[in-house]
This record gives structure tokens, C-alpha cells and sequence, in this order.
């Protein structure tokens, strides 16, 4: 994405974040998005906008609002300004009115495209980013959103003890190497690269969208229905597919996310039902193939 030439360096990034963060109003930003941002690592607020007023159904299986349909936008702080990037979830009538209030309002526009295919209604996805004060950004993108049917008040999460997850998550997190957090009834595996990114010359953490996102919805019986997307560089996308295709993975989308990424990332979106376990060993294959983050 062409930000303002008010760059900084990596390193610099790296060891202000947190103390950044401090500093500005983010109730300001919560108060204008509507919600609570999630504080986390390099000082990002993240800002989830779930599309739970859609149902959305693909191959028989209603997807959950945290499987494929989690809309998000995230802050990283610089100084008195901050770095926004995002990936909106919205129906085919609500893109053109959406983007066209988001160009007005400075935000900028840096793909859209589908993530899966056969789904009922067609659902496609913008990513969006900026960089300026964080409430004018967050205005900005209050405005764009507010056009589509997106929930703009987040619900609070139900009272009581959560819903067995109807998975082996613990067998699955050993074939992963990694530890899944379970969201809105989804086990959501989150894999960064090693190498630095940057995007216009400023760091971007795997908060911002750039790990490896891995996604099992639980269909009973110990299957599982598996969506997500492998962040890959262009040297590894053809080993990916031709691992993810011998292994009965369907590859949905193949994009990018940003325009001006160093090194540039390929987005590899997947699909397909199974035993959990079973499409843990296919995915994890996969990731293996990738310069991902090996299990500690």
C-alpha cells in the first residue's frame, strides 16, 4: 500500500510498539468502531467485525461467522499516528457503496476477490489499509462499513461455560506443532513466517495479516471442515497446490493482499471436509513446504 513518506525503520518499530500504544486514545478508536480492540504482541489493536447477520452455507456446511467470515481491521501504532490494514467481509450489492465511501474517506483499497467457491449467498472480501491519526482512520472506516449490513455494535459473548468444541483439539495440536485457540466454536491455528515483512519500507507483524491462517469448524463425529490461507512466497506456491491437490485439498483462490509488500506474499485460500486429524496431517504436509515458524 503507497503510504505518506513517513517512514521508519524496523528496528525502530520493534522497540517503541508497546510504547506507543500508550500513548494514543485508542478508547477513542473503540468508541468509534464500536467495540473493544484486542491488544496484542508489537502493540496492534485488532478489531473483529464477524459477519454474523449472514448465513452462508457451502457444500451443505453453514460456515461460522469464525471459520471464514471474520472480518477484521488492526492498528499498529508509530508515534501519534498509526499503520491500518483490514479484510472486510461483504455481500456483492455492498461492495461498490463501501468502497466507494472508504476511498472518500482516505482509506485505501488494496484487493478484493473471493476466498471460496460454491458458496451460497457469494460472499467477497476487500482489504483495505491506511496510515494517519487512528481516529480519523477509524472514522473513515466506520463510514465504509456502515454501508454494508455489518454488525456495527459487537455482542457480548454468551454467559455460562463454552460449548464442548467436538474435537480432539489436543491430537490435532500435536500433528499442528502449535497450540489452536478455539473462537466462536472454531479451533483457528495462526502460523507467522520467519523472514521480515514490510510493507512501503515499515515492518508489518503477523498481526496485520501476514501468518498462515488455519481454521477447523467441527461437523460431528470427529470431522471437521477446514478453511484458511497459507502465506507463501512465489518460490513455494507451486509445491503448496501440488501438495494440497495430492492430498484431496481443494486450492479456492490464489492473490495477493497488499501492493507494495517486500518480499511480495501469494494468499493460497483451501477447502475441504474431513476428519480433523486426518486434514491436520494433509495442512500441516503443506505447511512444511513453507519458510512458517517451526513448533518451539
Amino acid at each position: 500500500m503507497a503510504f505518506k513518506n513517513t517512514l521508519v525503520t524496523v528496528v525502530a518499530l520493534a522497540s517503541v510498539g508497546h510504547a506507543f500504544a500508550a500513548e494514543s486514545d485508542w478508547a477513542k478508536v473503540d468508541q468509534t468502531l464500536g467495540r473493544t480492540g484486542v491488544l496484542q504482541a508489537a502493540g496492534v489493536h485488532r478489531y473483529g467485525f464477524p459477519r454474523s447477520d449472514l448465513s452462508v452455507s457451502l457444500d451443505g456446511v453453514t460456515l461460522r461467522p469464525a471459520l471464514a467470515l471474520g472480518g477484521w481491521v488492526a492498528f499498529l501504532p508509530m508515534g501519534n499516528e498509526a499503520m491500518v490494514m483490514g479484510d472486510l467481509v461483504l455481500a456483492p450489492d455492498e461492495v461498490s457503496p463501501v468502497m466507494q465511501k472508504l476511498v472518500e474517506g482516505g482509506i485505501e483499497i488494496s484487493a478484493l476477490h473471493n476466498h471460496l467457491l460454491r458458496t451460497t449467498p457469494a460472499v467477497f472480501y476487500m482489504h483495505v489499509g491506511g496510515h494517519g491519526d487512528p481516529v480519523r482512520l477509524a472514522e473513515a472506516l466506520r463510514a465504509g462499513i456502515a454501508l454494508s449490513k455489518t454488525p456495527l455494535v459487537s455482542s457480548p459473548p454468551p454467559a455460562g461455560p463454552a460449548a464442548p468444541l467436538g474435537l480432539d483439539a489436543a491430537a490435532i495440536d500435536t500433528v499442528m506443532g502449535f497450540k489452536g485457540a478455539v473462537n466462536g466454536g472454531v479451533l483457528q491455528y495462526s502460523v507467522p513466517r520467519t523472514e521480515p515483512l514490510t510493507d512501503s519500507g515499515m515492518a508489518i507483524p503477523p498481526q496485520l495479516g501476514t501468518a498462515t491462517a488455519i481454521n477447523f469448524q467441527p461437523l460431528g463425529e470427529g470431522r471437521a471442515a477446514i478453511t484458511g490461507d497459507f502465506v507463501l512466497l512465489g518460490s513455494e506456491v507451486s509445491g503448496v497446490v501440488k501438495s494440497l491437490r495430492q492430498n484431496g485439498i481443494e486450492v479456492t483462490a490464489l492473490h495477493s493482499h497488499m501492493v507494495n509488500d517486500s518480499p511480495h506474499l501469494i494468499f493460497m485460500h483451501f477447502w475441504a471436509t474431513d476428519d480433523a486429524v486426518v486434514l491436520a496431517r494433509k495442512v500441516h504436509a503443506a505447511l512444511e513446504l513453507t519458510n512458517s515458524k517451526r513448533a518451539p
